[in-house]
C-alpha cells in the first residue's frame, strides 16, 4: 500500500514538473502593455479631448509610450517604453512590436515627471527607419503637434508637411505636443520576451513569431476598435510599406500578468 502511494506521489509530481510554469520574465511587457491600453482607453473615451477620428482612421501606424519620465534634476533627458503597431492594406492591425523613446521635450508641467505619448504616423518612412535602427523625430521625419477633439483636423499645411504627429498626456490633461529630437527605437529585449528568439520587428508586423499573451492581442483589438479599419484607404500606393498584410493573431495563455 505504501508503495502504491509513493509512486502515485511520484507520478503526480513529475506530472506537475512538465507543466507549463508562468513566465515571470514577461511581467513588466505585460504590464507596460496594459497601460498603453489604459492610455488609450481614457483619451479615446473623451471625444472632445481626444485624437481626431480622421487621423486613426487614415493612420498607418500608432505607438503609445505610457509612462516616459524625465531622466534627472535640471537635465532634460526622458526616457520610455511602449508599444508600436502598422496596419496593412486591408485596415488589419499588426501585432505589436516594443519600443523605446528617449530625449527631446515632452512637454511636461511644472511639476510632473512622468507623460503619456502618443504617436500617429501617416506614412511608412518612420516606421521603415524604426525597423532598421533608430530613428529621430524632426530629423529623419517631420513631426508636429496634433490636433485635439474628435471631430478636429490637422490644418492643409501641416497635412502637406507632417509625417507624424504626437500627443502627450499628463495630470490627466492631453494635448498635442511636438517631439523634435526624441529618438525612437525598436526594444529587441522585449520583443524577444514576448514573442522568441530572433523575432524581429517585421516578422512581429508580418504575424510570424510566438503566440503572444492575450493581453498583447487586447492592444491590437483596441486600435482596430477606435481606428475604425473598414474606413482605412491608404494615402497612396508607393507611401504604403511592403510588409504583407499582418495574419490575425492567435492568441496564448497570459503568462506572469
Amino acid at each position: 500500500m505504501h508503495r502504491a502511494l509513493a509512486f502515485l506521489a511520484t507520478l503526480v509530481l513529475a506530472c506537475v514538473a512538465v507543466l507549463p510554469q508562468p513566465s515571470y520574465a514577461a511581467a513588466p511587457e505585460l504590464k507596460r502593455t496594459r497601460e498603453a491600453i489604459n492610455v488609450l482607453d481614457k483619451i479615446m473615451r473623451t471625444p472632445d479631448r481626444s485624437i481626431p477620428q480622421s487621423m486613426l482612421d487614415e493612420a498607418y501606424a500608432i505607438a503609445v509610450i505610457p509612462n516616459v519620465i524625465k531622466a534627472g534634476f535640471m537635465v532634460g533627458g526622458r526616457f520610455g517604453r511602449g508599444l508600436i503597431a502598422v496596419r496593412g492594406p486591408n485596415g488589419a492591425w499588426s501585432n505589436p512590436s516594443f519600443v523605446t523613446i528617449a530625449g527631446g521635450s515632452f512637454g511636461f508641467q511644472a511639476g510632473v515627471n512622468s507623460t503619456d505619448v502618443v504617436l500617429v504616423f501617416t506614412t511608412r518612412r518612420g516606421v521603415d527607419s524604426i525597423v532598421h535602427g533608430k530613428f529621430t523625430l524632426g530629423a529623419d521625419a517631420s513631426v508636429a503637434a496634433g490636433p485635439v477633439g474628435r471631430s478636429a483636423s490637422a490644418s492643409t499645411d501641416e497635412k502637406l508637411k507632417a509625417e507624424i504627429y504626437s500627443w502627450s498626456r499628463s495630470r490627466g490633461l492631453f494635448a498635442g505636443v511636438a517631439l523634435d529630437g526624441a529618438v525612437l527605437q525598436m526594444d529587441d529585449r522585449s520583443n524577444e520576451v514576448i514573442y522568441g528568439v530572433d523575432a524581429t520587428p517585421r516578422a512581429i508586423f508580418e504575424g510570424r513569431g510566438h503566440q503572444p499573451p492575450a493581453v498583447i492581442v487586447d492592444f491590437r483589438d483596441r486600435l482596430e476598435e477606435y481606428s475604425a479599419s473598414r474606413r482605412y484607404h491608404p494615402v497612396s500606393s508607393d507611401q504604403r510599406s511592403e510588409l504583407p498584410p499582418p495574419q490575425p493573431a492567435q492568441t496564448a495563455p497570459l503568462n506572469g500578468g
